[in-house]
C-alpha cells in the first residue's frame, strides 16, 4: 500500500529557529528578571528591557500567523472568482486569469453577477489597476468576512 504523504508548509527559519528561539530567550530572562524584581537596581532594569524584548519578539513572531491566513484567504478569493467567472459564462477564467495580478483578481470579487464577466474582460485588455477596477463597479459587493 502506497504511503500516504502531506504536504505540509513550513518556514524553516521561523518554526524551527526563531520561533523555539525566542519562546527560551522569553522564558530564561524572564526567570531571570522575576529572580532580581523588585529590587531598584542596574542589573533589574536590564533583565526588564532584555525579557520585554524577548517577549516583544515572540509576540511578533506569534503575529505571523496572520501572514500564513491572509494567504490563504488571497487563494480562496482566486478561486471565488474562478468559480463565479465559470457559473456565469460556462468558461474557464484561465485564460483571463494569466494576465490578471493577484490585486486585479481581488478587486473583480467585488463586483456583481451582472457585471464580472465584462470588468474581468475589460481589465485584462486595459490593463486596469486594482483602484481602477474597484472604481468601474457600479453594484459593490462588500466582503465582511475577510480577516
Amino acid at each position: 500500500m502506497a504511503e500516504a504523504r502531506f504536504t505540509r508548509r513550513y518556514y524553516w527559519l521561523h518554526h524551527f529557529v526563531l520561533l523555539p528561539a525566542a519562546l527560551v530567550m522569553a522564558f530564561y530572562t524572564g526567570r531571570r528578571y522575576a529572580a532580581v524584581a523588585g529590587s531598584d537596581s542596574d542589573e533589574s532594569r536590564l533583565w526588564f528591557s532584555i525579557a520585554a524584548l524577548a517577549i516583544i519578539l515572540l509576540l511578533t513572531l506569534v503575529m505571523l500567523r496572520q501572514h500564513y491566513a491572509l494567504t490563504l484567504q488571497d487563494r480562496i478569493a482566486r478561486l471565488e472568482v474562478r468559480q463565479r467567472y465559470f457559473e456565469l459564462t460556462q468558461q474557464s477564467f484561465g485564460p483571463l486569469e494569466q494576465q490578471l495580478s493577484l490585486g486585479q483578481i481581488l478587486s473583480l470579487r467585488f463586483a456583481s453577477d451582472a457585471e464580472l464577466p465584462t470588468l474581468a474582460a475589460a481589465a485584462a485588455q486595459q490593463k486596469l489597476a486594482p483602484g481602477a477596477i474597484r472604481e468601474q463597479i457600479q453594484q459593490f459587493r462588500p466582503d465582511h468576512m475577510r480577516v
